[in-house]
């Protein structure tokens, strides 16, 4: 990346995002604040919150004295994300909107936006993540005139730009980063990749930013904001009723809506599963599993799960088979396999197939033992 002047901040309303465009404020950049609409209603008490979200957005540009803009993604988010979690839903897998949101629009629509009608250098978001080229000082503030040698832009390789974990390991993000292009990761910057969510809140209140500061953190669908589930899903799909069923005897347990409370039975643990075509946040997969088609890193396929030490086969497709150390549970059809080396976030593949579970391969044993008594068993002479 040349040197960067110019910046544009995604702005949510909320203190992430404040502090984000405030410490590149204060390390020289030229800021642009924007707020992305991405949601058309009302949460279940008539309040529309993406207007409150947008004033707070733009109060926060009015104290730092830096440009204010919104766009617009509302067509965007429908069709290329939550028409994704409907038809995901409806064919009983389990998507996540997170991931497909930093996917498709901030890291794709939003990211174009800013660096092509904006005029950008970069875009920052406020996400608790780092990449290579805040270690390696790339956007920094002093300009290094490149090398002048000919043929340079033909011949000159690029090191891919690695993600690693944020220094807040609690807060860390990059689970739901794990699905964005190399191109937006160039030219993306982390401004709180080092801190910790206390020291952000510290800084946000000896700035003045204390209507931010007031607000709950956000733990809902990405630009849905939090909702009773069952009943907001319910408005955009028909329910399908269905019975709970005992995967022992066959019993008929009870009723559900086709949306299930969850128990920790044997038929919930498994230890391997496909991905679709892996996405590799430095294109490529790693060297060591390209060479052999094996390689040991760690597992995880919800945000903040403990990290699961696996094993990783890399298929023809581009697909990956990963053989956990231990059977987890709940393992779901659409969610994402995120992988990690170090603290390296490598990228992630959409799961698509998965193993026996725990209580099949408990069965096939009984069945193996049983057997194998049954042919132990002396054979009874015939009478005489």
């Amino acid at each position: 990346m040349g040197f960067v002047r110019h910046v544009v901040c995604a702005m949510s309303g909320g203190v992430d995002s404040s502090v984000a465009a405030l410490l590149l404020k204060r390390r020289g950049f030229n800021v642009t604040g924007v707020f992305m609409k991405n949601w058309d209603s009302l949460d279940e008490k008539g309040i529309c919150t993406t207007e409150k979200d947008c004033e707070d957005a733009y109060r926060v540009c009015q104290i730092l004295d830096i440009p204010f803009h919104q766009v617009s993604y509302v067509k965007e988010y429908w069709h290329e994300v939550f028409s994704n979690l409907l038809k995901e839903y409806e064919k009983g897998r389990t998507p996540n909107p997170d991931i497909l949101c930093n996917k498709h629009i901030k890291f794709n629509h939003f990211h174009k936006y800013a660096i092509h009608t904006l005029g950008a250098d970069a875009m920052a978001t406020g996400h608790y993540a780092r990449t290579s080229q805040e270690d390696e000082d790339v956007f920094q503030q002093t300009h290094i005139a490149p090398p002048t040698t000919l043929f340079r832009d033909r011949f000159e390789i690029r090191n891919p730009v690695r993600m690693y974990k944020g220094a807040d390991l609690f807060k860390d993000q990059t689970f739901f980063l794990s699905q964005i292009s190399q191109d937006a990761l160039r030219q993306t910057m982390f401004p709180l990749s080092g801190l910790t969510k206390e020291f952000v809140k510290k800084i946000a209140a000896e700035a003045g930013l204390h209507h931010v500061l007031k607000k709950k953190e956000s733990m809902g669908i990405c630009f849905i904001g939090e909702r009773h589930f069952e009943n907001f899903i319910l408005e955009y799909l028909e329910p399908k009723p269905g019975n709970f069923v005992s995967i022992e005897d066959g019993t008929v347990m009870g009723t559900h809506k086709g949306i299930a409370p969850a128990t920790n039975h044997p038929a919930l643990f498994r230890d391997t599963l496909r991905t679709d075509r892996f996405h590799w946040l430095t294109v490529d997969p790693p060297p060591e599993l390209a060479r052999t088609q094996m390689m040991e890193c760690h597992f995880r396929f919800i945000h903040q799960m403990p990290l699961t030490p696996c094993t990783v086969t890399l298929n023809m497709d581009g697909s990956v088979w990963i053989s956990l150390s231990q059977a987890v549970r709940a393992l779901t059809p659409g969610q994402f396999a995120v992988l990690y080396k170090g603290d390296e976030c490598l990228g992630s593949g959409k799961m698509i197939q998965l193993g026996p579970s725990e209580y099949t391969l408990q069965k096939g044993r009984e069945r193996l033992i049983a057997a194998a008594q049954h042919k132990e068993q002396p054979t009874p002479e015939p009478a005489s």
